[in-house]
């Protein structure tokens, strides 16, 4: 089956997409799956890792345990994943490697969403920072613990790279900010689709979000109900907020594939080698668009992110990470012992508490934070 698929991708794909069959390859030598391609695999490895079922008790905005409706990391990467396949097979690119590269782009967020990873860079200022796209390089490449013949999940170099080349209005790419695959922008870009219409939906259900000052002041949205209204009469308000937000996705992704076909074919390329030559993506909205998530996002800025409930939790994760941070390196025999006996010289103290914390859930940092009696 393999085989099957690779002669799919070599007959189906565009010129531009990266073929399984041409992978760079793994680190470690790996018997390749007979039914899997190599990104196939890098997807259920992914799945499978205790990492990823971790994401669904880590904050996305609102902390995971609030409420069971609203989004979790684990819930936001499976409508990233969703989204980047979505776009990869309208673009014809490779919806496994896609799919992969969603999957994992949030492996090594911390509890307590941004908020966290702002206080853990902070306490980890003197001994290397700490940012959660590299922390997700290093689950895949060394955190995760389940195979005897290598460190790591041991994926595939595309996935790997992806996951140190990734950007949002939150992250900034490290280095010199090349894409290496469409794929990648292809995440890159559903993250963003992703996590600003869901955030809106998140805002809206708690009650923070107002849908007047949205219909007043944020164009996308104007757009979407004008276009909603036409079609629909005596909608109620929470019928149309989800026709809304739907429309919104489906107009971005259209968008998005636009703008790419269309950015593609002038570039003129037809080597995948010379998308890392390129300054900027590929794979991204038209100018228009863009001004007009910029528009949504500082209103989801100072009228979500900012808002003093938000502010509250964010400060309450904050100080939790301090104290269990400030706790662990004062006293390493308080780690677990799987933990405090990885101490070395090439894995010191704070970097070993670092990665202790950073893949704690919200429950689990609050269960420590507790059991330690620093409330």
């Amino acid at each position: 089956m393999k085989a099957f698929f690779e002669e799919l991708e070599r007959t189906l794909l565009s010129p531009l997409a990266v073929k399984s069959g041409h992978s760079r390859g793994r680190v470690y030598p790996d018997p390749d799956s007979q039914n899997r391609t190599c990104f196939q695999r890098d997807r259920d490895r992914i799945i499978h890792s205790k990492s990823f079922r971790r994401l669904k008790h880590k904050t996305q905005v609102f902390v995971a345990m609030e409420s069971d409706h609203y989004r979790s990391r684990l819930t936001h990467s499976l409508e990233v994943a969703q989204i980047t396949r979505h776009i990869t097979r309208l673009l014809r690119l490779n919806e496994d490697l896609g799919e992969a590269i969603a999957l994992a782009h949030d492996l090594g967020h911390t509890p307590f969403g941004h908020a966290g990873e702002r206080e853990l860079d902070h306490l980890m200022g003197d001994h290397g920072g700490f940012e959660h796209n590299l922390q997700s390089r290093r689950i895949v490449d060394m955190l995760e613990d389940k195979y005897p013949h290598f460190p790591g999940l041991n994926l595939t170099w595309e996935v790997r790279e992806a996951l140190m080349k990734h950007e949002t209005s939150y992250d900034k790419v490290k280095g010199d900010g090349h894409y290496v695959t469409l794929e990648a922008q292809v995440a890159n870009v559903a993250d963003e689709i992703a996590y600003n219409n869901h955030d809106l939906d998140d805002g809206l259900s708690s009650g923070i979000l107002q849908e007047s000052a949205l219909s007043d002041r944020i164009t996308l949205w104007k757009d979407a109900k004008k276009s909603i209204k036409s079609q629909f009469s005596n909608l109620e308000d929470s019928d149309l907020k989800y026709l809304i937000n739907s429309y919104l996705i489906s107009t971005q992704i259209d968008n998005v594939v636009k703008e790419s076909q269309t950015r593609i074919k002038e570039s003129g390329i037809n080597a995948i080698e010379d998308i890392q030559k390129l300054e900027d993506p590929l794979v991204t909205f038209d100018h228009q668009m863009k001004d007009k998530n910029k528009e949504l996002r500082t209103h989801l800025y100072d009228s979500l992110y900012m808002h003093p409930e938000v502010y509250r939790m964010n400060k309450k994760g904050q100080h939790i990470i301090h104290q269990l941070f400030t706790h662990f390196t004062q006293d390493m025999n308080l780690l677990p012992l799987s933990y405090s006996q990885k101490i070395s010289d090439s894995y010191p103290l704070h970097r070993v508490v670092c990665d202790y914390i950073a893949g704690m859930t919200d429950v689990y940092a609050l269960k420590e934070y507790n059991g330690l009696s620093l409330g």
